[in-house]
């Protein structure tokens, strides 16, 4: 590992022990092998290759918990008719700026892009485009679909809202779902600047690797069944919930309570998917409420040309600029620098191209046992 990513892994909440077992795999690997269990589902090759490039590429960029671990998950909702692997996605209600896409119950990886290029057409022609999602599943990473925006030379944002495991500041009942939002600003010299982020103290994926891991996860993520702080990562499965970003009234939950709300109300509200409590659960052994709101999953993706508000080269010149000068900001501990939202992913990117993509030992027996399961060869 290059001294770089030492230096991100410091910052942040690593929820392995010096006793979890990697496994290193090429990029190459594991698009075939990913490819290969979405044709298994009935995927067309199109809508494979995609899904399989949204889940690569979070783990090139280090959110290993969205990535090809989260596959058989995918599979398993397949298995139980919650996934359409086949879809005719669809816009179901048009304006020249905006528009509301029906997914069709198709996976979220492939619903997404589509709906992301749908913002982009429409950016393209009047400045801007705005795009509500209903009836599709999880996504995988935000950032994915705010920097297909990014690569027009415009602003992207991307969110979704997700089943329901956090609960509001004083409540102590799962209401929202972990509702993250990304913002993708186009730099010139530099990296996109990507704010990619939970609404939640902390992604459920997190807990998720703290639990294979068997590790315990920082104070200020989750509360019990009775709505106190508890550290361990199994504490969901217990009744307990996950808290708003801010953990608490003390330290600002209520803001994260109010963006997980804005997510869950651009995404679902406005398209016609579930919302809130509604929200069909990601894992397949736990059944949608019989009396949804709605349908599906939903999201919210937007487009806007940076040129529609001042010539993009001026502002991608004046990102420099802000990135050069929060990178020189004073610390408090001259080991530490301050790091541009998006720097993490994009050296861990540049670092997995060449040395190939770890996986735990626990994500590397599941998948194999999945390729068993189905007929597919193994990692």
């Amino acid at each position: 590992m290059s001294e770089s990513l030492k230096h991100f892994n410091l910052t942040t909440f690593q929820p392995y022990n010096n006793l979890t077992m990697f496994l290193t795999f090429t990029e190459e690997k594991l698009r075939t092998f990913t490819f290969a269990v979405f044709k298994k589902m009935g995927c067309s090759d199109e809508h494979a290759n995609l899904a399989t490039d949204v889940l690569v590429r979070s783990d090139l960029r280090g959110i290993d918990s969205h990535g090809v671990a989260r596959l058989s998950g995918y599979y398993r909702l397949w298995e139980k008719n919650r996934i359409n692997a086949t879809p005719n996605i669809r816009i179901v209600h048009e304006t020249p700026t905006t528009a509301t896409v029906d997914g069709d119950a198709g996976l979220g990886l492939v619903v997404a892009p589509f709906a992301m290029k749908v913002a982009i057409e429409k950016a393209e022609k009047y400045g801007s485009g705005w795009v509500s999602v209903k009836n599709s599943n999880h996504f995988g990473i935000a950032g994915y679909h705010a920097l297909m925006a990014v690569e027009k030379e415009m602003i992207g944002i991307s969110m979704t809202n997700a089943s329901p495991l956090v609960a509001p500041t004083y409540a102590n009942e799962r209401l929202l779902g972990t509702n993250p939002m990304c913002y993708a600003f186009p730099a010139g010299k530099y990296p996109a600047v990507v704010v990619d982020m939970a609404t939640a103290a902390a992604a459920n994926g997190k807990l998720e690797i703290a639990q294979r891991a068997n590790n315990n996860i920082p104070d200020g993520w989750v509360q019990d069944k009775d709505g106190r702080q508890s550290i361990n990562p199994n504490e969901l499965k217990a009744g307990g919930s996950l808290l708003p970003l801010g953990s608490d009234k003390d330290h600002g939950s209520h803001k994260g309570y109010g963006l997980g709300a804005t997510v869950d109300i651009l995404s679902a509200v406005l398209s016609g998917a579930n919302y809130g409590p509604w929200v069909p659960p990601f894992v397949a052994f736990l059944e949608p409420d019989p009396n949804p709101v709605g349908e599906g999953i939903g999201h919210f993706l937007g487009a806007m040309r940076v040129d529609g508000f001042r010539p993009a080269q001026d502002f991608k010149d004046h990102l420099d600029n802000w990135i050069e000068r929060f990178k020189g900001a004073k610390t408090i501990d001259e080991n530490k620098k301050v790091i541009i939202p998006g720097e993490p992913e994009y050296q861990f990117e540049n670092e997995r191209k060449n040395a190939g993509i770890p996986l735990i030992d626990v994500v590397v027996n599941d998948l194999n046992s999945l390729a068993e399961k189905i007929g597919v060869a193994k990692l």
